[in-house]
C-alpha cells in the first residue's frame, strides 16, 4: 500500500463526488428523512421512537452507503477507469483503501447531519454521549462501505450489485434485533445473528441510547470494526479490473 496513492484516489472520488449533487443529497439527506418519517410515523405513540430510533440509526446509514459505494465502484470499472488506473504504479489496496477513506469521510459527514437531526429534531432520547452516537453511526455507515466495496468485486452490473442486497443486507436486518431482541430469537437464529456485523451494530447503538458504558458499548463496537476490516481486505483481493 502507498499513501500518497490511496490519499490520490480518495481525492478524485471526491471531486467526483463534488460533482455529483445527487449522489451527495442521497448520502447526507436521504438518512435524515428516513429517521424523520419513522419518527413522524409513530409521533402519536410515546416511546417507540425512543425504543427503535437507535437501530434505525444503525440501519438507514449502512443501507445507503451500501448502495452508493458498490454501484459507483463498478461504474469504475465499466467505464474502464480502473483498467486504465492499473496500468499505473496504483494497487489494488491503494485503490480500495481510497475509496473508503474518501467515503469514510462522506460517512462522517453524514453521521454528524443524521444525529444531528433524530436528537434535535426527532427528539430521540440518548441517555449516553452524543459523540458515541456519532461514533457508531460512523462505523456503521463505514461497514455499508466496506461491504459495497465487496459487493462491487463481484457483481458485473450496477443491476446485480443491487441484488446482492438480499444477501448481504436484507438477513442482517431481519436478524439483527430490530423487529425481535436477539436473546428472544430461536437458538439457531440467535446463533447465526452473532455472525452478522449489523447485530453488533445495533447492540452498540442501543447500549449508547440507554446510558450503558465501557465493554457493552466498545465490545460490539469492535466486532463491527472487525467485520470491516475483514471486508476491506477481501475486497482488495478479489477486485477485478474489469467487467466482462
Amino acid at each position: 500500500m502507498n499513501v500518497r496513492r490511496m490519499l490520490a484516489t480518495a481525492a478524485r472520488v471526491l471531486g467526483q463526488l463534488r460533482h455529483d449533487p445527487r449522489s451527495i443529497a442521497l448520502m447526507l439527506v436521504a438518512p435524515s428523512l428516513l429517521v424523520g418519517l419513522f419518527a413522524w410515523l409513530f409521533s402519536d405513540q410515546d416511546g417507540v421512537f425512543d425504543q427503535f430510533g437507535g437501530a434505525i440509526l444503525a440501519l438507514f446509514p449502512f443501507i445507503v452507503m451500501f448502495l452508493i459505494t458498490s454501484i459507483t465502484t463498478l461504474r469504475e470499472r465499466r467505464s474502464g477507469t480502473l483498467e486504465r488506473l492499473m496500468t499505473t504504479p496504483l494497487g489494488k489496496a491503494d485503490f480500495i483503501l481510497g475509496y473508503a477513506l474518501a467515503f469514510g469521510l462522506m460517512a462522517l459527514l453524514q453521521a454528524v447531519v443524521t444525529v444531528s437531526f433524530a436528537v434535535g429534531v426527532c427528539g430521540l432520547d440518548v441517555e449516553g454521549e452524543l459523540w458515541q452516537l456519532g461514533l457508531v453511526a460512523v462505523v456503521d455507515a463505514l461497514l455499508g462501505t466496506a461491504l459495497g466495496l465487496l459487493a462491487s468485486a463481484f457483481a458485473q452490473t450496477e443491476f446485480q450489485a443491487v441484488q446482492f442486497m438480499p444477501l448481504l443486507v436484507f438477513p442482517q436486518i431481519i436478524l439483527g434485533g430490530l423487529f425481535m431482541p436477539r436473546d428472544q430469537m430461536p437458538d439457531v437464529l440467535h446463533a447465526i445473528s452473532d455472525w452478522l456485523p449489523l447485530s453488533h451494530a445495533i447492540d452498540t447503538i442501543n447500549a449508547v441510547t440507554a446510558g450503558e458504558e465501557g465493554w457493552d458499548v466498545y465490545g460490539p463496537l469492535l466486532v463491527v470494526v472487525a467485520f470491516g476490516v475483514a471486508a476491506l481486505v477481501l475486497a482488495s483481493s478479489t477486485l477485478r479490473r474489469r467487467t466482462r
